[in-house]
């Protein structure tokens, strides 16, 4: 079955860095884009970075030049490396993928930036 299993989630300082990691397996990861979302308390989920399976990016306005979305194929990961981090980027971060149309979700992995 189809699993996304995000880690490396963490309580950081502002203006530190963080590297999230998504392990996924039961599809071919290679050929699926992949995506991170972001869901901060009380506020909807939030589409952060998004990457094809091709290797082209997206980021949302508030991550674009300290967020980096990456993947390996090889290791079927996801990646995002998260640096400058605010107060703001506090949430709980989700990795996703839609295959046909179903969306599959992790569990999440929690960042907390606070001083």
């Amino acid at each position: 079955q189809v699993q996304v299993v995000e880690s490396g989630g963490d309580l950081v300082q502002p203006g530190g860095s963080l590297r999230l990691s998504c392990a996924a397996s039961g599809f071919t990861f290679s050929t699926y884009a992949m995506s991170w979302y972001r869901q901060a308390p009380g506020k909807e989920r939030e589409l952060v970075a998004q990457i094809s399976s091709g290797g082209s990016t997206y980021y949302a306005d508030s991550v674009e030049g300290r967020f980096t979305i990456s993947r390996d194929n090889a290791k079927s990961t996801l990646y995002l490396q998260m640096n400058s981090l605010k107060p703001e980027d506090t949430a709980v971060y989700y990795c996703t993928v839609k295959l046909r149309t179903t969306r599959y979700w992790g569990q999440g992995t929690q960042v907390t930036v606070s001083s």
